[in-house]
């Protein structure tokens, strides 16, 4: 059976869509081998591509601290992405983010998968559309159905909420400030299913 030491390894070397030729590397998931929560971003930024590791950029710095205040530990889940390479434009010295393709999704779910069933968590996060539609439908919306538990043959309890990037990107100190909450607030009662 696939270790996720072994699957890391061997998604380094992955060639399945064309992003890895543009990326620094692939930016496999990292936690708990067998975390009861498993959280699944859109793809890695900037930050994530340069270091190897995800969630570890502006979006990821928010994300630690929501967790904290949620009373979830960040070594105790798994993080990963739904795709594993930085897909970005340049505008001119710096790379701006670019939403990943179906096709560029679906080359790169065999690794979700496989991560799934190596961690086998027992709730499942999707944060952010682009994560849940990948691993929910394209008809998912994370606007109406967020914080609603899914019925997914993925995890025994799957939830979407919105990605920590769309955090950053509301208008102004009071947009953050309550978009912030309502994460927290996700995340807490992603905690809760834990026990349920």
């Amino acid at each position: 059976m696939a270790t996720l030491a072994s699957l890391r390894e061997d998604a380094a070397r992955c060639r399945a869509c064309p992003l890895w030729r543009h990326a620094t590397q692939t930016v496999f998931g990292e936690g708990a081998a067998k975390a009861e929560l498993l959280f699944v971003g859109e793809q890695p930024g900037d930050a994530e591509d340069k270091e190897g590791r995800p969630f570890v950029g502006p979006a990821g710095r928010v994300f630690d601290e929501a967790l904290a205040e949620a009373g979830i530990e960040r070594e105790k889940v798994y993080v990963t992405n739904a795709v594993k390479h930085f897909k970005w434009k340049a505008r001119g010295k710096r790379r701006i983010h670019q939403k990943p393709n179906a096709a560029e999704i679906a080359a790169c779910r065999p690794w979700l998968d496989a991560e799934l069933e190596v961690v086998s968590p027992s709730v499942l996060v999707a944060l952010g559309a682009t994560a849940a539609q990948a691993m929910l439908g394209r008809g998912f919306r994370v606007t109406q159905q967020r914080g609603v538990p899914v019925e997914s043959d993925l995890a025994p309890n799957v939830v979407a909420t919105v990605h920590p990037s769309s955090i950053l990107r509301a208008p102004d100190e009071a947009a953050r400030t309550e978009a912030y909450a309502a994460f927290v607030v996700d995340l807490k009662a992603a905690a809760r299913l834990l026990s349920s």
